[in-house]
């Protein structure tokens, strides 16, 4: 494992909805006896609402400052030496001053997952407000791609099978 992760351990999922960041680091976790975070859901319990409802009723601006502040407390759990897979929301890593907090704190991956696949995964569930209107979720998931480029680790997710990604990403060289 490198310096970096030996200092902060941390490992941060990061990448668009539906491409399995949450599903892949339970997995992630598990094989390195790590916890496991995954701030959507830690939102939804301090906030007693669901995301959907979140963006419904308060606005996306307000949910970006939830989210900001659940990364928050996971970056310090981790710069405490406590080890933690973390799955962050899809947008959360679009937001410059949350890249800046998981740049000091562990290593960033990527699940790079096609355009077909998640949208797929995603078709018809009322629990994604940003899915909604296909055409703008096709244009959200291309504008959000430079910006996962800025990972520190990138894994193609080729199909539904989560244990594949996981082996690839411990097989990485930056998390040797």
């Amino acid at each position: 494992m490198n310096l970096k992760l030996k200092q902060t351990p941390g490992i941060y999922l990061i990448g668009f909805m539906g491409s399995g960041k949450s599903t892949v680091g339970r997995y992630l976790a598990e094989r390195l006896g790590w916890s496991f975070f995954d701030i959507d859901s830690e939102i939804e319990e301090a906030e007693q609402q669901p995301i959907a409802l979140i963006f419904a009723t308060r606005g996306e601006p307000e949910f970006r400052r939830i989210e900001t502040e659940a990364i928050r407390q996971r970056t310090a759990w981790v710069e405490c030496g406590k080890p933690a897979v973390v799955a962050l929301g899809g947008g959360a890593f679009a937001v410059e001053s949350n890249r800046e907090l998981l740049e000091n704190s562990g290593v960033t991956v990527w699940l790079n997952c096609p355009f077909e696949i998640v949208a797929r995964r995603v078709a018809g569930d009322p629990g994604r407000p940003l899915a909604q209107d296909p055409d703008r979720f096709a244009a959200l998931y291309h504008s959000r791609v430079e910006g996962y480029r800025l990972a520190d680790v990138h894994i193609a997710i080729e199909g539904d099978d989560p244990a594949a990604a996981v082996e690839a990403i411990l097989a990485h060289p930056l998390l040797k």
